[in-house]
Parts: C-alpha cells; sequence; structure tokens
C-alpha cells in the first residue's frame, strides 16, 4: 500500500449531522482535503446506548474518562428514552447532499446505529438484511447513486453482516479494527469485497490518557502514525466537529507535510482484485480505552 492518511467519518446522530458536519466541512475545506463520511440512515435512539453501562466492561469508565455528558448535548442523550427519537437523515437530506457537493466520499453507517451496535450478534439474516436494506435505499433516494462504501456502526460485524453487504453490491467495506486491507471472514463466510479497517486509536479512547488539550492529543497521534504505512483514522462528527475541532486542526496541519489525505475510495482503486488480497478473519476483540468488544482483524 502506497503511505497514505485517510479520515473516514462516522454520523451516529442528528446533532453530528446537523451541527458537526458543517464544522467540519468549513475545516476540511480550510486544509483543502476530502474524507469519507458514513452516515447512519435511521433513527437517533442515543439515549438507548448508555445501558451499555451495565452490560459492557469499561463502558462506564470510558464514558467517565471522556467527560462523554460535555460531548454530546442533553437532547441527545435522552433520544429513544425520556425524549423521542429522531430521524437522522430524513429529517435534514439536504445536509447529506451537501457533503457529496463539496466533493467528499459518502457511504452507508447502517440504518439504527444503537440496534446494529448492540444487537447485531443476535440478528438472523433476514433482520440484517431488512436493516442495511432500509438503509441502502434511503441514501439511494436522497443521493441519486447507489452507495460504494459501508462501514459498520461500532465497528460490530458478523457473517451475516459480510454476506448481506455483498449481496447489496457495496464496493468496499470499513467494518474492523486492523493493520491493512484484506478479505474478511466470520462465522464461516468469507467476504468477496475488500476490507479497509481502522488503523488508529479513536480520539475518544485516548481522552484522559494521552492528554486533554488539542495540542497534547496531536502530538500523541504524531507517534501512532506510521508514515510508511496506511493510516485510517476514524472520527465523529459529534466529537471532532463539537469540542474537539481544534484538535483536528492541529493534527490536520501535522499530517499536511508528512502524507497525503486520501479517501478509502481512492486506496480501494489502487488495491488488486479482491481475489489477490490476503484473508483474514474477523473475532471481537478489545482495545484500550473501549468498552465491550469490537470486530478486529485476525491474520491467518
Amino acid at each position: 500500500m502506497k503511505p497514505a492518511f485517510v479520515l473516514k467519518v462516522d454520523v451516529d446522530t442528528h446533532v453530528g449531522l446537523r451541527d458537526g458536519a458543517p464544522r467540519l466541512l468549513e475545516l476540511f475545506a480550510r486544509h483543502g482535503v476530502r474524507a469519507s463520511w458514513f452516515v447512519s440512515m435511521g433513527p437517533d435512539r442515543t439515549g438507548r446506548a448508555v445501558a451499555r453501562a451495565f452490560r459492557q466492561p469499561g463502558f462506564l469508565a470510558k464514558m467517565l474518562r471522556s467527560r462523554a455528558p460535555s460531548l454530546y448535548p442533553l437532547s441527545t442523550m435522552l433520544r429513544g428514552t425520556l425524549l423521542p427519537s429522531v430521524s437522522i437523515v430524513a429529517s435534514q437530506p439536504e445536509r447529506l447532499r451537501e457533503i457529496a457537493a463539496a466533493g467528499h466520499e459518502v457511504g452507508v453507517h447502517g440504518f439504527d446505529h444503537v440496534r446494529w451496535h448492540d444487537a447485531l450478534a443476535r440478528l438472523g439474516l433476514e433482520e440484517v438484511r431488512d436493516e442495511l436494506g432500509r438503509a441502502t435505499e434511503l441514501f439511494a433516494s436522497v443521493v441519486g447513486r447507489r452507495p460504494e462504501g459501508f462501514a459498520a456502526p461500532g465497528w460490530q460485524c458478523t457473517g451475516a453482516s459480510l454476506r448481506v453487504v455483498d449481496e447489496l453490491g457495496y464496493r468496499y467495506r470499513s467494518d474492523t479494527r486492523g493493520r491493512h486491507p484484506y478479505r474478511p471472514c466470520a462465522d464461516g463466510y468469507l467476504s468477496s469485497l475488500p476490507e479497509v479497517p481502522t488503523t488508529l486509536p479513536t480520539l475518544d479512547e485516548v481522552i484522559g490518557v494521552a492528554g486533554r488539550t488539542p495540542e497534547e492529543l496531536a502530538r500523541a497521534y504524531d507517534a501512532w502514525i506510521q508514515p510508511e504505512e496506511l493510516n485510517v483514522h476514524t472520527i465523529h462528527t459529534e466529537v471532532e466537529g463539537g469540542p474537539y475541532l481544534a484538535q483536528l486542526d492541529r493534527l490536520l496541519a501535522r499530517v499536511a507535510g508528512a502524507l497525503p489525505v486520501r479517501t478509502l475510495g481512492e486506496v480501494v482503486a489502487e488495491l488488486p482484485d479482491s481475489a489477490s488480497l490476503p484473508v483474514a478473519s474477523v473475532q471481537p476483540g478489545t482495545l484500550p480505552g473501549r468498552g465491550g468488544t469490537v470486530a478486529c482483524q485476525v491474520s491467518s
């Protein structure tokens, strides 16, 4: 792989698309970079994620360390519980078109983010087909074309989800945490599509561990970015598009002189055909600073 830095932007909430996305669009334009955006297409039910504090080891500690209540408005923290859920995309379709019109790559980040994150392992094949089919069709109706890239909410991946993404005609996926592009295999199913994993820790995993100020956090990423490799960095419209915008500004200024900033689609276009990619299994694993498990690349 050619050395590069990829910005993968996950949009998980209504307020993230409404408020965080415009801030990031302005920042990216100022730095002259394009990113790969993945948007949750269905309801914002973020309030239901609070239950993870009682189910997932380490989740509460991460919430406290990263000061999560300061990252998300109270209305978002209550969505789907004390406040009704709200549609992320259907209520503001023009925002999705604005991102695409600015020259960025736009893909699908599932339909119901909380359901996928918390229940994917229990969903049958038809349930996954319904979930992802709804997201794919809504994307096509809003943007005017089929999506090419898919990124799994919460880095949750099963054999059923691999199969359905393949069936729906996507060109690539970014579902896991790992080191290099590969063809993923889970639950006995080998995907026909390339997987480009997130390689760097996310900001919410390192806030309070690697520092808190924008300068401290940007310096920490200096040590993690590998100048001779492909570096995929997942950011969130609610975090880097909110209180930590200055940290991302500093990070992009540092990256500019060291690596080209590219989209996932550009990276995938230069990969060999899928049959020539290495195969790796996908297994649940834990990461420092993150509660619960995520899908991890496990080389054979």
